[in-house]
């Protein structure tokens, strides 16, 4: 078992109960009826947005099969859109606000960089090459750096050295990757 998964469990909880304990703040705020009317119309909002969100994201894959252009930053946009229908749906007051925030352009735009970096951190180089484009790396003129420090069983790669120069633009190929 992974790691991080033995959290999910204690945070679904703890959402659970912050959500209880917003909605009776809240009801205490503007009344009951009033909050339930608010939870259930943003369940019903996020409905509606679900759709929506998901032929957008559908639409987009397509377009860039379509165009033979990598998928990536069309499926990452449709994941956070979606992630955000969904929590908008759930019904809660604190699930529909963060929601609320992933269907919000800069928001949204942050998330889905933040997926797509790690997404490009879990699978080889090749792989997100195929689904966000070639990586562009810029290399800057500055004096090498020493190689970092490793334990004695830890295999320690060749240091890379940057020459004097222009910059230079290219792709990220890891070699010996299936």
């Amino acid at each position: 078992m992974r790691r991080g998964l033995r959290y999910v469990p204690p945070a679904l909880l703890l959402l659970a109960v912050l959500e209880l304990a917003v909605f009776v703040l809240v009801g205490r705020g503007i009344g009951f009826g009033s909050a339930v009317l608010l939870v259930f119309a943003a369940s019903l909002l996020g409905l509606v947005l679900l759709r929506r969100e998901g032929m957008r994201a559908w639409r987009g894959f397509r377009a860039s099969l379509e165009s033979r252009q990598p998928p990536g930053r069309q499926v990452t946009d449709g994941l956070v859109g979606l992630a955000g229908a969904l929590l908008l749906a759930l019904p809660g007051l604190v699930s529909g606000v963060v929601g609320l925030l992933l269907l919000v352009p800069p928001v949204r735009r942050l998330a889905r960089g933040a997926v797509q970096r790690t997404a490009e951190h879990r699978v080889s180089s090749m792989v997100a090459g195929d689904l966000f484009g070639p990586r562009v790396v810029r290399v800057r003129r500055g004096a090498p750096q020493p190689p970092p420090t490793a334990p004695p069983s830890a295999t320690v790669q060749q240091p890379i050295t940057v020459e004097p120069g222009p910059a230079i633009e290219g792709e990220i190929v890891e070699p010996g990757r299936p």
